[in-house]
């Protein structure tokens, strides 16, 4: 995926009420951006941290600016979580998830379960249908070289409520995938944050033992582009 326009270099002030941030602009404006992240982004929004902003032209939009990218530790952070889906969505697509190849079509935002929507449904008549929801990461607590990208950043209700489906897909004779897509370009191993959200922890080990399937991947960003890149090693219970 890359960007339609140049990015725009800033300093981060503060980001706050979830979906704001104000940024100090290298030419010393201080604007407004858009936070496409309704997590608690822990780790991810240190003021003076050196950020990106995409310009936004559209004159009915209030704020100018999204904020797409962080530094951290010398590496960037995508922190839009508008993206993840569409992302692996693309990687699907071109076959380059080997363990998801295979499958004749291809959608997006279905419905299952009780009252929710699968990221991505894989369908082909040779093969039961497969059910991938995707969590976007962002956290890494320990900046250290075995420091591990986590999820998730807060309790999440709605991620134990994900795999909990997951799992009922599976025990119906569907085939389930719960990917992670890591949006870092520091990490190369990933865990759950279990001191976090013991429940959701809970709820993942019990849905690994019912036949969920879980994947990570990493990402390769520049303030150009953002590509899915390797798998990473995962260090996750059941």
């Amino acid at each position: 995926m890359k960007f339609e326009k140049p990015l725009i270099e800033g300093t981060l002030i503060k980001r706050y009420n979830r979906f704001f941030a104000d940024v100090t602009l290298t030419d010393g404006k201080v604007v407004t951006a858009h936070c496409a992240n309704s997590g608690s982004m822990l780790s991810v929004k240190e003021p003076g941290s050196r950020v990106w902003l995409t310009p936004v032209d559209n004159p009915e939009r209030k704020l100018k600016f999204t904020w797409e990218f962080i530094e951290i530790g010398g590496g960037l952070v995508g922190i839009n979580t508008a993206y993840p889906n569409r992302l692996v969505a693309e990687a699907i697509a071109a076959g380059e998830i080997k363990s998801l190849k295979g499958y004749a079509s291809l959608k997006r935002e279905q419905k299952y379960g009780k009252n929710s929507r699968i990221d991505i449904l894989l369908e082909d008549p040779k093969k039961p249908p497969c059910y991938v929801e995707v969590k976007n990461v962002t956290m890494k607590r320990d900046l250290g070289p075995k420091g591990r990208a986590e999820f998730p950043d807060s309790v999440t209700e709605r991620g134990t409520k994900h795999l909990n489906e997951l799992a009922e897909v599976v025990k119906s004779g569907g085939r389930a995938v719960m990917f992670y897509l890591v949006q870092r370009t520091d990490s190369k191993t990933f865990g759950l944050a279990a001191d976090i959200d013991p429940d959701y922890a809970k709820a993942f080990e019990k849905a690994m033992k019912t036949g969920v399937e879980a994947l990570c991947y990493g990402c390769e960003m520049t303030t150009d582009s953002i590509t899915i890149g390797k798998p990473l090693t995962m260090d996750l219970p059941g």
